[in-house]
């Protein structure tokens, strides 16, 4: 798998776009690095830059950033709402993909070393990366903010990991900055119908992990925590808006998802007298974040939870007010949106009318597997409609679970399949691409009949799943055409049959491409499975057929 990592480092510069877009040039120059999200703040001063990679492709790039940024921001006449101590403020490094949190720390800890031997900068290392326990948090490595640092850098106690521990001149101009490996954190500000900054301040006091000091009958202070784990917090008045907000650090949204603190802003507000008008996102967030958030409201409201993922985002958005203050555009907005190639899903982003004008061109691909992929995902698409319908019939509102969870297996085959259409004709590529290999010698003719056959094993199993898959899903048509709503048991029918078709489709070409491969073996044991699930599915489709016949 190849490692990916993320970098989200925030420069105290939100206003001046020039300097902005050539401090993220600065990163984007690096070859192998990819600018997914800039998110500047006027009222905060601020940009969040988000860019993505592998390990040291980011490195170099957050390093010249950094560098990039020293030259142009002069923290001495820097203002802003949000706390900071350095022209880049904190720069931290996330794993997204292939690597591990103890594989990411050295990079962390060697960027931060380099930064602070070649550009001067004193830089504190925190969360995973950090040298000890007082350095993890952040807040911690940036009390006193950058006002602070004549005195905190020749503190002892607070002697920078790297880079001078002394006020310089250049110190003075850059600032300290903090370099960390830590996990995903969502930047969230929910919205207040208030321009009153402490009272925006006693909500996140009221929901923040680490709560509020409270005096003591004997004029002592006990620390109170608040209610969710994981939440940093204060509240602050945004000019940019006319309101007040409560800026939250979601630190492990394993542990406290953006949708518990929405809903908990929105317990703590009503309890104040003031009404949550929505919530705004600063940068990126992971897809899951908010799938898990539409799930969260629709079964508040009683509703199937087996809808597309389109759909699941328009709930999240709204339920939310993710779009209170500007509009919210998920493909812009969700990490996994912006790293999908394209031209991973060439065939299944075409419209009905496109698919079926490449289909019928002379070109080989796509063929029959992947249409044998897109009946069966259309087919299990009307048993999973049949299941949403009768969830929200009136009158059943006592089984809206029980057929929920029909919608929902439906929604994961027709995902599944969708994918096997374009995975169909990949496979498809990749024998042609093997039999393109040179045959000009002995060595080269072996190696290309090797490369032949492992292609052509992968354009079988590919149908297989196909097959699969359609049989599998048609426990969903079965199961709405025994107890779903009889008005619709016509189209549970029609998706019986769609699924046939897909799995008959698959199984054709499971034995076409096997017709072309010489290990016998492997050969003898797929087709045996093949005709198994050609059967099964012949049998369900029967069983489906009569069920429906015998209601209309």
């Amino acid at each position: 798998m190849k490692r990916i990592i993320e970098c989200v480092p925030n420069i105290s510069e939100g206003r001046d776009r020039a300097k902005i877009d050539a401090i993220v040039a600065a990163a984007a120059g690096v070859d192998g690095v990819r600018v997914l999200d800039v998110d500047p703040g006027k009222a905060t001063n601020r940009t969040v830059i988000t860019f993505v990679g592998e390990p040291e492709a980011v490195c170099e790039a957050a390093f010249q950033l950094v560098k990039k940024a020293q030259e142009l921001i002069d923290m001495r006449g820097h203002s802003g709402e949000h706390p900071r101590f350095g022209a880049t403020d904190v720069c931290p490094l996330v794993p997204i993909s292939g690597i591990t949190m103890a594989e990411l720390v050295p990079y962390a800890k060697a960027l931060g070393e380099r930064i602070g031997k070649e550009l001067s900068i004193p830089v504190y290392l925190y969360e995973a990366a950090a040298s000890e326990e007082k350095r993890r948090n952040l807040a911690n490595n940036r009390a006193g903010e950058y006002e602070g640092l004549p005195k905190k850098l020749v503190d002892p106690a607070w002697k920078p990991d790297f880079g001078p521990a002394a006020f310089t001149e250049s110190v003075a101009r850059s600032g300290a900055m903090a370099v960390g490996a830590r996990k995903l954190l969502v930047a969230y500000n929910v919205n207040l119908n208030t321009t009153s900054t402490r009272r925006a301040n006693a909500i996140a006091f009221d929901i923040r992990e680490a709560g509020r000091k409270v005096k003591q009958p004997d004029g002592s202070e006990q620390q109170v925590p608040g209610k969710l784990k994981s939440v940093k917090g204060i509240g602050w008045f945004i000019e940019e808006y006319g309101i007040a907000q409560l800026s939250l650090n979601l630190t492990d949204i394993d542990v406290t998802p953006m949708h518990v603190a929405f809903d908990e802003a929105c317990k703590s507000a009503e309890q104040r007298g003031i009404r949550v008008t929505g919530s705004e996102l600063v940068g990126l967030v992971p897809k899951q974040a908010l799938l898990d958030a539409a799930d969260f409201f629709l079964k508040r409201q009683q509703r199937s939870l087996g809808i597309s993922e389109r759909e699941k985002m328009k709930i999240a958005v709204k339920s939310m007010g993710l779009d209170d203050l500007a509009p919210f555009d998920p493909e812009k907005r969700v990490i996994e949106y912006l790293l999908a190639d394209a031209k991973d899903e060439r065939l299944v982003r075409m419209d009905l009318k496109r698919f079926s004008e490449e289909t019928a061109s002379e070109s080989p691909a796509p063929g029959g597997g992947s249409v044998a992929a897109y009946v069966g995902a259309v087919g299990v698409a009307l048993g999973t409609m049949v299941a949403n319908l009768s969830a929200h019939k009136r009158g059943w509102d006592e089984r809206w679970e029980e057929y929920s969870v029909w919608a929902v297996k439906g929604e994961a085959y027709r995902n599944e399949l969708l994918r096997l259409v374009d995975e169909d004709t990949r496979a498809f590529d990749l024998i042609l691409a093997a039999m393109q290999l040179p045959k000009d010698s002995p060595e080269q003719i072996t190696a290309r009949k090797d490369a032949i056959r492992e292609a052509t094993k992968g354009a079988i199993l590919t149908p297989m799943r196909t097959l699969e898959v359609c049989v599998e899903s048609m426990e969903v048509m079965k199961a709405m055409a025994t107890s779903g709503l009889k008005a619709s048991i016509s189209d549970a029918g029609v998706g019986a049959m769609c699924a046939r078709t897909g799995a008959l489709g698959a199984y054709l070409n499971v034995r076409i491409n096997c017709a072309g491969l010489d290990d016998e073996a492997w050969k003898k044991d797929v087709l045996a499975k093949a005709e198994a699930l050609k059967l099964q599915a012949e049998s369900l489709e029967a069983e489906v057929m009569a069920l429906t016949l015998g209601k209309i």
